[in-house]
């Protein structure tokens, strides 16, 4: 696993996001993959190898962040992927929501640097 790029599927329909966490993502040594929506990462899931992480957005066009977990941990393949929900929606029923879903850690965009959120992403995947 060391000398083998971590990967990241990230999930967001934000382009300046996207493009701003997949810069740091790859600075950070992940290869990353992007989907805009929930039906864009859920095809790239079935056809492509599995990421080691996925980070999600809530609010999203036709799936939201929501739904698309729902999905993920239902699928016997994809559900132990790890899931951090990385959004602005951060009221604590959200937050909550999140979790009993699955989601393995929930960051509120807004309270942290892309930095932060590269460091969060390497420690949970330390503790897998």
């Amino acid at each position: 696993m060391d000398n083998q790029k971590r990967s990241i599927l990230l999930i967001d329909d934000d382009p300046f996001l996207v493009d701003m966490y997949t810069l740091k993502f790859q600075e950070g040594g992940f290869e990353v993959k992007s989907a805009r929506d929930g039906q864009t990462a859920l095809d790239i899931l079935k056809q492509d190898s599995l990421p080691d992480l996925i980070l999600l957005d809530v609010v999203m066009p036709h799936l939201d962040g929501f739904e698309i977990l729902k999905i993920l941990k239902a699928d016997e393949r994809l559900k132990s992927i790890p899931v951090i929900l990385l959004t602005n929606v951060g009221q604590k029923d959200d937050v909550e929501k999140g979790i009993t879903l699955g989601a393995d850690d929930y960051i509120v965009k807004a309270h942290f640097t892309p930095s932060e959120v590269v460091e969060r992403v390497n420690k949970l995947l330390k503790n897998k």
